[in-house]
């Protein structure tokens, strides 16, 4: 994760990238600090600390910065993608060629163009991040296939049924309760994560990235 920089975080009303940026080469000593995410349930949260029991079980105490930002997700369809909608697609190599979305993250207007590329993703072994611009959306076989387009490239990525698609909403601190799912971009401190942004889970809703 050296490869990335900080996600972008921008508010209009309320707007989150979950996505790192792939950095250009730096000398030694600009390099950015390393990037994690932190996906779990919220222990417990106090001013500026949150405890997250993680997906892999672990108990991880998060430090929150500084003007720290906050929202969630709701959910969106398939069909509210249009052509010219920036997306973020967590996707895996199809048996038969090409990629499967696990998840679609459609960003606010506000929010176009951050993280734009396709790169490597944790979400599971082997899966990659697209950040791009819907090129078209067309009918597929199995669900729908969406031909999206970076840097002069184009992807097409099968959206299976039941793929969780999903949109910024607000959020405010009272949302985070124990047992609300988290998805955390941080970056790696000696203490322990430090998160300038959270977006949290609510209303049965919880960040699929």
């Amino acid at each position: 994760m050296i490869k990335n920089i900080l996600p972008a975080l921008v508010l209009g009303l309320t707007a989150i990238a979950s996505t790192a940026l792939p950095a250009a080469p730096v000398h030694a000593e600009d390099q950015k600090p390393e990037q994690i995410h932190v996906r779990g349930s919220i222990v417990a949260y106090s001013g500026s600390a949150l405890k997250v029991k993680t997906r892999e079980g672990e108990a991880v105490d998060v430090t929150l910065a500084d003007g720290w930002k906050l929202a969630s997700v709701a959910n969106a369809a398939v069909t509210d993608i249009k052509p010219g909608d920036f997306v973020g697609i967590a996707s895996l190599p199809s048996a038969g060629g090409g990629d499967g979305a696990l998840e679609v993250l459609i960003f606010p207007p506000a929010m176009k163009g951050a993280g734009e590329g396709s790169y490597g993703w944790d979400l599971k072994p082997n899966s990659s991040m697209t950040n791009a611009t819907v090129a078209d959306a067309v009918k597929g076989v199995d669900g729908r296939t969406v031909t999206v387009s970076y840097h002069g490239k184009e992807k097409k990525i099968a959206i299976p049924d039941g793929t969780p698609v999903v949109t910024i909403a607000p959020a405010t601190k009272d949302d985070l309760v124990p047992g609300a799912v988290v998805f955390i971009p941080a970056e790696k401190a000696a203490s322990g994560p430090l998160a300038h942004q959270v977006l949290v889970g609510k209303n049965g809703v919880v960040p699929p990235m």
